[in-house]
């Protein structure tokens, strides 16, 4: 029988959403432009995708509480990896965007609970 998500569902999304917009504060306030957030095609999902000058710049955020099963950084894996580069190029073609130069970068955010968040900008990550 299945009574709905997961007891923890709402929570972590909470948690994401929550890490996603210190991300995005983070990269703004450092000058970035915020293009989109949460952006869904076939291919995945792009979390941030943000301009710096004449460059695009495609961002992984990752949010943590703990270390258990390793740190945010940690997290990104080759799939990962592999689905946003192809969203990217997706979010480039329907944005009708020609030729610039883009980069991945990733930032993190770890927040133990009870403790100030502590944010982490990864440039050309991946």
């Amino acid at each position: 029988m299945n009574d709905g998500p997961h007891p923890g569902t709402h929570w972590r999304r909470t948690f994401g959403r929550w890490g996603e917009d210190l991300a995005a504060r983070h990269l703004q306030a450092a000058g970035m432009v915020l293009l989109s957030r949460n952006w869904h095609c076939r291919e995945g999902e792009l979390d941030l995708v943000l301009s710096e000058g004449d460059r695009v710049i495609f961002c992984e955020v990752k949010t943590r509480s703990s270390t258990e099963y390793g740190t945010p950084a940690e997290s990104v894996t080759p799939e990962k990896i592999d689905r946003v580069h192809r969203a990217a190029m997706r979010w480039l073609k329907e944005h009708r965007v020609g030729w610039c130069r883009i980069r991945y970068d990733v930032v993190t955010v770890y927040a133990p609970n009870g403790e100030e968040p502590v944010v982490r900008h990864l440039v050309g990550a991946f």
